[in-house]
């Protein structure tokens, strides 16, 4: 699979960005659970939180490659950042662009897809994750109003967003009984919010529902290929940030008298952590092609996902093995990642989810 121009230059020019902007302060914003209010609109104006949306709606116009190529950077930066921007492109801009009306694609759309605003997804509730059928949240009708009721769970960048889509509605954080409640405290993309979000009586107007009555469900799973190719993505920046710092480790600590990367122990380690990093990007590079070739992709995005982000765990654990006792210390960048890559197992359909769907395919083929 060969770059185009177009390609290599989006990602170098991410490469450049999160390496000054991201990488060095990643550390503090852990430490000091920091979120990163101006990287993100900086990364807004060079329109990476809006990759995939058409330039007529204010977004880069670009396709799915570029986009995850863009999210492996950021994840190679900072992993809590590319959780925010994952969120904002595959779920906030791009639901909102599949079944928004013109009027909703001008009032949220276009400020979500510049970074000016950003958007949350609210689906999971405390009672339920994996099955996204038993949610118990209610939107009653009240004349030209819905009125909104019940708790959702483990929200990202729910206590920063102007905008959540909740089901099937386009909800301003601003309304009143949209109540943002306890905030995790969490393993780690310390940087990244995640909190429960409370509907108490939220009323909104019918102009917020998004799609047809009745297609909640529909629209709350309707992005999921996206989703997964882009955690698929922030898992091999992640990874790929924890390889590299393993190769200088390797290169600069010295025992025997040699440099541990010529112990055949640590060299074939490395080898093996760079071939599972190169299969885990051909397999994510190959479901954001099928996805710009309007293909059907669940599979291979299933599969990308899953894949990815054991082989980002088992990376950052190796990593962290070649550092040997300072690995485990915050002195180092890979004790950071190691925690900040484990979510990606879990978010946007647990990889359990995964081989279920997989397996379903398989049954169907």
């Amino acid at each position: 699979m060969i770059l185009t121009q177009e390609q290599e230059m989006i990602r170098d020019t991410m490469r450049a960005f999160a390496q000054e902007r991201l990488a060095p302060f990643a550390a503090d914003w852990d430490r000091n659970h920091t979120f990163p209010a101006e990287a993100l609109k900086e990364l807004g104006e060079l329109g990476a939180l809006g990759m995939v949306v058409p330039e007529e709606w204010d977004g880069a116009g670009m396709d799915y490659m570029s986009l995850v190529l863009t999210l492996e950077e950021i994840a190679a930066g900072d992993g809590a950042t590319s959780t925010i921007v994952s969120v904002q492109n595959s779920l906030a801009c791009g639901i909102t662009m599949k079944y928004g009306t013109d009027a909703q694609k001008e009032e949220w759309l276009k400020p979500l897809a510049r970074g000016e605003k950003l958007g949350c997804f609210c689906l999971t509730e405390p009672h339920t994750g994996s099955d996204a059928s038993a949610i118990t949240t209610r939107a009653d009708r009240d004349g030209d109003f819905f009125v909104l009721n019940g708790v959702k769970q483990f929200i990202t960048t729910g206590k920063h967003a102007q905008m959540a889509i909740v089901s099937c509605f386009l909800i301003p954080t601003a309304t009143p009984g949209f109540i943002v409640g306890r905030t995790e405290d969490k393993m780690g993309q310390h940087a990244s919010d995640t909190v429960q979000i409370i509907l108490e009586n939220c009323r909104v107007p019918a102009s917020a529902l998004l799609g047809k009555e009745g297609e909640g469900y529909k629209i709350a799973l309707s992005n999921l290929e996206a989703g997964r190719i882009g955690i698929a993505a922030q898992s091999i920046g992640m990874a790929r940030a924890a390889f590299e710092a393993a190769v200088r480790y390797a290169k600069e600590r010295v025992t025997f008298g040699v440099a541990i990367i010529d112990h055949q122990a640590v060299n074939f380690r490395l080898a093996d952590m760079n071939t599972l990093l190169d299969a885990a990007r051909l397999m994510v590079w190959r479901a954001a092609q099928l996805k710009d070739a309007g293909k059907p992709c669940l599979k291979e995005a299933s599969m990308a996902k899953m894949f990815a982000s054991e082989a980002a765990e088992k990376i950052a654990s190796d990593a962290i093995q070649i550092h040997g006792g300072v690995g485990y210390t915050s002195d180092f960048p890979v004790e950071r990642i190691y925690r900040d890559v484990r979510i990606c197992q879990i978010y946007e359909g647990a990889n359990d989810i995964q081989r279920l769907v997989i397996g379903r395919s398989i049954a169907n083929e």
